[in-house]
């Protein structure tokens, strides 16, 4: 996880419907851009997440949990509005927060691409920022 010089070091999000809410008490990192094919699936584009440590961020609400890589990932989402809100390593100590689900304002800004071997056909990555062909530094 990349951390952010000088951000702060509290922040709140939830879903559409406000069912579900979260805290982050501890800095987030840089956001990333996956554009893996279940991340695109899963958004409707590519993944824009940033990452806390586990231990700093609260949930309340109802969640539900899909694990997309059976035994190594999955994906938590509102039950009842359906939006995506995390994606984690399971058993890792970091969770992924969708960063459009963070409240304004966030003081983040983007740093790499990931995945882009399995972008979609109909869009260019044209801001200068690192690209990665599989995960993070490949």
């Amino acid at each position: 996880m990349s951390k952010l010089a000088g951000s702060a070091t509290h922040h709140e999000g939830g879903c559409l419907c406000g069912a579900v809410r979260y805290r982050v008490e501890g800095e987030l990192g840089a956001v990333g851009l996956c554009h893996c094919g279940q991340c695109r699936r899963w958004t409707g584009h590519f993944l824009a997440s940033t990452s806390a440590r586990r231990q700093d961020v609260t949930i309340e609400g109802e969640l539900r949990w899909y694990e997309s890589t059976p035994g190594v990932a999955r994906r938590g989402f509102c039950p009842a509005c359906g939006s995506s809100l995390f994606w984690e390593a399971i058993g890792g100590p970091d969770l992924e927060i969708l960063a459009g689900t963070l409240d304004k304002p966030t003081g983040l800004r983007t740093g790499h691409h990931i995945f882009v071997a399995d972008k979609g056909d109909y869009y260019d990555i044209a801001d200068g920022l690192p690209q990665y062909q599989q995960g993070n530094g490949t």
